[in-house]
């Protein structure tokens, strides 16, 4: 079962030699957008994430599910040279070759760029490290934790009298994978116009870094470093979180207009010309003041009370929600967001869908996440042209792990 060879990128030939989260998943995005996208593993244990958890599910890793949809998986051992010399043929008619191992590694096991691109001139080599290429940090490794602190982002994340604080979720790994997967739409748009490929370094840390946008900007023009600000913004106000009586919410008061509405929704019209809050600037000076007349405002009604005041009036407001209730959320789910698909041994796997679609259309249905080595025997036949023959030779000879040809050597 494959995508609809209408997805933008059918025919596309992804090979992909990525673990953990970071690069798969750039090559997820691919793989949603129609590539056929091969998932090179290691046939002694394959992807660590496939051991992480809980929770599993038939055995297998919620974690792995998440991030490796639309693949198949082909087992080969990168360190022997039969190994070697099957990766090299299957770059030699690859379109992109995604790692995001550190970097050398390739180059030690004979798939350095150089090796790739005198094999196939019109490949696009994409490497996704912790520091990049060069520089003084090139051979650090790399995780997500460790990114988000090098950043400068856990520095300016969580309450201003508390620690640093990571975000919620896999940050690092998860935009320097959206950046790897841009750039190679960018690369294979240069190769229609050059007919050649090329090499991509994408970094965590240059990716991360590039996220500080404005807070950047105020160091920048003022010298000094932004602090933690925990919810608040630091020009505009009310931005920020509030309590109802019952749960919290999100308002963003952005701008002189919404703050006439808003004085209008809590019933303090003296406050839209109060001299302390009657422009942009003024409210964000004096936060504090304002934060303590609408604390008490806002604890007077409930969550549900209040979003609907401030939709009907256009205000900006937002519930704070579990992820448990955005995975039910009419809004994705009418969308067709919330997807599910059958596992061979995990049933129905849900999941949230690509958050891009095309003509209106909602996104493709997908094909489930592969089992460990699923697919190398079919790889192999459609992309290399093999017969049962040719792979049993090379895998006598070590190509899939010296547990695969032991095996095959007693049958």
């Amino acid at each position: 079962m494959r995508l609809s060879e209408t997805e933008p990128l059918a025919g596309i030939k992804v090979l992909d030699l990525c673990r953990v989260v970071s690069g798969p998943f750039a090559t997820m995005h691919l793989g949603d957008l129609g590539a056929d996208v091969v998932k090179i593993e290691d046939p002694r244990s394959g992807d660590e994430s496939r051991r992480y958890g809980p929770p599993f599910i038939g055995g297998e890793s919620a974690y792995f599910l998440s991030v490796n949809r639309n693949k198949r998986s082909c087992t080969i051992d990168l360190k022997s040279p039969a190994g070697r010399d099957v990766a090299l043929a299957l770059a030699g008619v690859a379109d992109v070759v995604i790692d995001n191992f550190r970097p050398g590694t390739l180059d030690k096991w004979g798939l350095s760029y150089e090796a790739l691109r005198r094999l196939n001139p019109r490949l696009i080599q994409c490497s996704i490290t912790g520091f990049g290429r060069t520089g003084p940090d090139a051979e650090r490794p790399g995780y997500d934790l460790i990114l988000q602190g090098e950043s400068g982002v856990m520095d300016i994340t969580g309450d201003p009298n508390g620690p640093p604080m990571k975000v919620g979720t896999s940050i690092a790994d998860l935009v320097t994978g959206l950046y790897a997967s841009q750039s190679v739409l960018a690369a294979l748009m240069k190769r229609e116009r050059t007919g050649v490929g090329g090499r991509i370094d994408v970094s965590m840390l240059d990716a991360m870094a590039s996220l500080l946008t404005f807070n950047a900007g105020v160091y920048f023009a003022s010298g000094e470093s932004p602090k933690r600000r925990g919810n608040v913004h630091p020009t505009i106000s009310p931005y920020e979180t509030f309590e109802a009586s019952d749960e919290w919410i999100n308002v963003g008061v952005a701008n002189d207009k919404f703050w006439g509405l808003f004085c209008d929704v809590i019933d303090r019209k003296d406050l839209e010309s109060d001299p302390r809050f009657d422009a942009a600037p003024k409210r964000a000076a004096n936060r504090a003041n304002l934060v303590d007349i609408l604390t008490p405002i806002f604890a007077a009604r409930t969550r549900a009370q209040w979003l609907d005041a401030l939709r009907i009036a256009g205000i900006p407001a937002g519930s704070i929600k579990q992820v448990s209730e955005v995975c039910e959320a009419p809004q994705l789910v009418e969308r067709g967001m919330v997807q599910s698909v059958p596992h061979r041994v995990s049933g129905d796997v849900r999941f949230i869908a690509r958050p891009i679609r095309f003509e209106d259309q909602a996104p493709a249905p997908s094909t489930p996440p592969p089992l460990l080595g699923e697919h190398t025997a079919e790889i192999l036949s459609e992309w290399l042209g093999w017969n049962a023959l040719a792979f049993e030779k090379v895998a006598a000879a070590g190509a899939f792990g010296a547990e695969a040809a032991s095996s095959r050597r007693q049958t």
